[in-house]
C-alpha cells in the first residue's frame, strides 16, 4: 500500500508521498461529481476513477487499483455489496467504503460479510466522508464492533431456527406449493392423479402443522416460501384459472422417478397407452390410500 500523505505545518526536504487514490461508484452523476470535488479539495486525496454501474466498476477497479473504493449500495445493474465482495476477492488491498442513502440493517450485515471496511450514510457531513476515506485507507474499520457482533449473532440465531417446512412430508410440501399457485383441491387432485378428498386431508394436516387456519393464509405463506405466484390466465368473465402450471412441486421430484419425468412430459391420460402410466397411477393410488386413512384418523 502506498505511503500516506501527512499534512503538517513543518517544511521538509523529503519527497511528498503519493495521495490516497479513491474510486467512486454511484449511479447518480451529480453525486459522483460532488464526491470528487469534495475529496480532491484535500491535498492527500485524489479520485483516480469513477463509474455509474457495477459492471463498469468491476472493469476499472482491478485495473486502477485505488487505495479506497467508495461504493453506492443500490445500483441499476446490481449492488455495491456484490461489487465489494468481488473487489475484495480480486484485489484485497483495496479498502471498500459503502456509501448509501439507506440505513438498511441487512445491507450492513451483507457489507460486513463481503469484507467492507466501512458503511456510511450519504446524510453525513462532507468532512465526515473525508475522514472516513482517510480512516479506511489507513487500515481502520468504521464498522462498529458491537453492532457487527450483534448482527452476526442475529444471523446465526436465524440460521439455527428450525425450518417450519421440515415437519411436512414431501407430498404435503408439494400440495402447499400448488395451493400457493392458486390451484383448488380439485385441480391439485387432477394434477397429481389423486382424489379431491385426499388433497383435502393432506391440506388439513399441513395447515395444522404450520399453524394456519385458512386457505388464503396458506396460499400467502406458500407464495412467500416458494416465490411469487406464477402468472396464470383466466377464463373469460370468470376468475377460474386455466392452463398448466409449469413448476414442479418437490414431492414429485422425490417420491418416484417416473414422476420426475412430469416436468418434461405431461402425465398421460387414461387410454393413451403410455408405458409410464402404470407406475404413476400406482403411486397415485398409494397416496390416495394414505390420504383416506389420514382423513379417517382426523
Amino acid at each position: 500500500m502506498k505511503a500516506r500523505c501527512q499534512v503538517t505545518g513543518k517544511a521538509s526536504s523529503d519527497p511528498l508521498p503519493q495521495p490516497v487514490g479513491v474510486f467512486v461508484l454511484d449511479d447518480q452523476e451529480i453525486v459522483r461529481t460532488g464526491v470528487r470535488g469534495l475529496l480532491e479539495a484535500e491535498p492527500d486525496l485524489r479520485v483516480v476513477g469513477e463509474a455509474g454501474t457495477a459492471s463498469a466498476a468491476l472493469t476499472q477497479i482491478p485495473a486502477l487499483r485505488p487505495d479506497v473504493a467508495v461504493l453506492d449500495v443500490r445500483l441499476p445493474d446490481g449492488d455495491g455489496v456484490s461489487v465489494c465482495r468481488e473487489v475484495r476477492s480480486r484485489v484485497p488491498e483495496v479498502a471498500c467504503l459503502m456509501f448509501t442513502a439507506f440505513g438498511d440493517e441487512q445491507a450492513l450485515l451483507d457489507s460486513v460479510l463481503a469484507g467492507a471496511a466501512g458503511y456510511v450514510l450519504k446524510q453525513i457531513r462532507g468532512s465526515d466522508l473525508v475522514g472516513a476515506v482517510r480512516a479506511v485507507a489507513s487500515g481502520q474499520s468504521l464498522l462498529d464492533a458491537r453492532a457487527a457482533s450483534q448482527l452476526m449473532t442475529r444471523l446465526l440465531d436465524k440460521a439455527a431456527e428450525p425450518d417450519p417446512l421440515a415437519e411436512l412430508a414431501p407430498y404435503e410440501r408439494g400440495i402447499l406449493e400448488l395451493i400457493g399457485e392458486g390451484l383448488t383441491n380439485r385441480e391439485i387432485g387432477k394434477r397429481l392423479l389423486i382424489s379431491e378428498k385426499t388433497v383435502k386431508n393432506y391440506a388439513s394436516t399441513l395447515f395444522r402443522k404450520l399453524g394456519l387456519e385458512q386457505r388464503t393464509a396458506a396460499a400467502a405463506y406458500a407464495a412467500r416460501t416458494f416465490g411469487p405466484l406464477r402468472a396464470k390466465g383466466s377464463c373469460a368473465g370468470t376468475n377460474a384459472p386455466t392452463g398448466r402450471v409449469k413448476s414442479r412441486p418437490e414431492l414429485l421430484q422425490k417420491e418416484s422417478s417416473p414422476l420426475q419425468q412430469r416436468s418434461r412430459n405431461p402425465i398421460p391420460r387414461p387410454g393413451h397407452g403410455h408405458h409410464g402410466q402404470a407406475p404413476i397411477q400406482a403411486q397415485a393410488r398409494r397416496w390416495d390410500e394414505a390420504g383416506m386413512q389420514l382423513g379417517e384418523r382426523q
